[in-house]
Order: structure tokens, then C-alpha cells, then sequence
């Protein structure tokens, strides 16, 4: 049985790219190197995935329900790492992302302060083209690549959620790897009342770069159709939520209140009837009355539909 302070857990891509082979194998090892501390879940059946899992000595299950195309479930992902893991956090994490070690005694300093929370953060975005190395100069080589050719993303997605497991126990059938799901896991962290906490200034992540040739039409994931279907089992667009809707930020190893400013104020108006209220009907108003030309968009293609009926 582990004793790991958390688990995290991915759904790679197909490792049948000699690239996107490279970067999960580097990322997955930057997760190893964190210590006894971490556990290491990779789920789904895609090709590579279990030869990656034993190379690397980490944990592998096939088995995770997914949609029609294919594509690994969260919800089902959330399961498997609850009744194969007991560790007290979970990580679910992009296959991309480098992990660097101080996200664990972040984590730790949190956990000291508060019971539920959801701490998410800004990347680094690099090109990576080679194997890293898997001892101990790992980190301190990832530093000075950093330094070198890092390239700070802007604050619009999340590439890991990191929570206390007994957080999200009841998620949509959202598609992994598809945009508008972890918008949603802000949305939900805001609405259940759990802190949203920015990790940018204090823990380092990054994203090693790579296209969209893993999919049949080389688009990124945010113009998928699956998107699409997880915007909508998420309730609408109105559910968008980014790391500019976290309430606390970390810095200098203290965790502090963000300052109101007005742009902060009035998105906190605009997200009071879901976060405070908690009413998804009042929440879409609001989001509509604060968007006139989404408003626009939604009443005209409603008509249009009711029309050609």
C-alpha cells in the first residue's frame, strides 16, 4: 500500500509519434523524480501507454470508460484513482507538463491551512525536442533551459488541478484533452465554496511544446467537437471560469488574498449568482448580461433553429 502524499494521474496520448513519445516520457519522469511522495497513475489502452508504464515503472490502467471516439472519460479517470490510490490529494495532470519540486512543499503549506481547496497555475511553455536526463540533474537542467528558452503562457488554461480527494466525487462524462473541462473545475470549485488557489509565482510547470498532428484534422483542441460536448455538459458558457477567478495566490511561501481591482470586481458581480447563489439559471442571466453579444449570438441561433423546424 502506498503512503504517497499524492497521486497524480493522466490519460497519455498515443506514444506512436517519436516526439509526442519524448516529451510524455520526459514528463512522466520529472513526476518520478519528485520522490516517494507521488504516485503515478497512466490510464487508457491507446498505443504505448503500457510499454511507457512498465519502462518507467509506474502504475497502468487500461480500463477507463470513454465516449464514442475513443477518448478517455474524467469522471471514470476520478474513480479509478480513488479506489486504486489512498493518498490524501489528487493530481489529474496533462501528459506535457514538467513538474519541478517545489509543488510539493506547496502543497504541504496549504494542506497546513485550509480542508478543501483547488490550487492551479500558470505554465511555462518550451520547445523540448530530446530526452531529459532521469537522474538527479534533472531539475537543475530544466532551471537553466528555463531560463534559456521559457516562455510564460498566458493565464487562459490549466494544465493541472491539484485537491484534496474528497473534492469533485461527482463530475460530467467530460472528454480528457478537450477544452472547456477544466474551465468547469474552477467553475465547480467556486461554486462548492472550496478556495481557488494561483500557484503561478510559486510552483514551476512546463509545457513542452508540440501540434495537433494527434488528431485526424491537425486542430487544436479547443475547435474539436468534443469541446462542444463538454461545454455543454458543463451547463454553458456561462461555466468558463480561469485562473483570473481564483480568490488567493501564493507569495513568498504565504498564501494572500488577490486585490480587488475593478476588473476583478466586476467579474465577481457578473459570478455572484453562481458562486455566492448558487443558481445556474441566474448565473447564465448574468453571464448574458454581462456578454450582450453572446446574448445576441444565443437568442439568433435559438431562432434560427425554432424556424428551420
Amino acid at each position: 500500500m502506498s503512503d504517497a502524499l499524492v497521486t497524480f494521474f493522466t490519460a497519455p496520448k498515443p506514444f506512436t509519434d517519436p516526439h509526442i513519445n519524448i516529451i510524455q516520457r520526459n514528463a512522466i519522469q520529472s513526476w518520478k523524480n519528485l520522490g516517494d511522495s507521488v504516485q503515478i497513475f497512466l490510464m487508457g489502452n491507446d498505443a504505448g501507454i503500457a510499454e511507457a508504464a512498465k519502462d518507467l515503472q509506474v502504475r497502468h490502467f487500461p480500463q477507463v470508460h470513454c465516449n464514442e471516439k475513443g477518448t478517455p472519460l474524467i469522471s471514470s479517470m476520478l474513480q479509478v484513482a480513488r479506489e486504486n490510490s489512498q493518498s490524501p490529494y489528487l493530481c489529474i495532470i496533462n501528459t506535457d507538463i514538467l513538474v519541478l519540486p517545489e509543488m510539493l512543499a506547496v502543497l504541504k503549506s496549504v494542506s497546513e491551512q485550509m480542508g478543501k481547496f483547488l490550487l492551479v497555475g500558470q505554465r511555462w511553455d518550451a520547445a523540448i525536442t530530446e530526452l531529459l536526463p532521469v537522474d538527479e540533474t534533472l531539475f537543475s537542467f530544466l532551471r537553466k533551459e528555463l531560463e534559456r528558452i521559457g516562455r510564460l503562457h498566458p493565464p487562459m488554461g490549466s494544465d493541472y488541478f491539484l485537491f484534496p480527494r474528497a473534492c469533485y466525487t461527482s463530475i460530467p462524462d467530460f472528454a480528457i484533452g478537450r477544452a472547456g473541462w477544466d474551465n468547469w473545475m474552477i467553475y465547480k470549485a467556486r461554486l462548492e465554496g472550496w478556495k481557488v488557489i494561483d500557484g503561478s509565482r510559486a510552483i514551476t510547470i512546463i509545457h513542452q511544446d508540440h501540434d495537433y498532428s494527434h488528431f485526424k484534422d491537425g486542430k487544436a483542441h479547443y475547435h474539436q467537437p468534443e469541446t462542444k460536448v463538454n461545454v455543454k455538459l458543463a451547463g454553458g458558457e456561462h461555466t468558463i471560469y480561469t485562473l483570473h477567478d481564483a480568490q488567493r495566490k501564493i507569495i513568498e511561501g504565504k498564501i494572500k488574498r488577490i486585490p480587488v481591482t475593478w476588473k476583478r470586481f466586476w467579474r465577481e458581480a457578473e459570478i455572484f449568482p453562481a458562486a455566492a447563489l448558487k443558481s445556474p439559471f441566474l448565473a447564465k442571466l448574468s453571464y448574458y448580461l454581462f456578454h450582450p453579444k453572446k446574448a445576441y449570438s444565443y437568442l439568433r441561433s435559438k431562432l434560427i433553429k425554432r424556424s428551420g423546424d
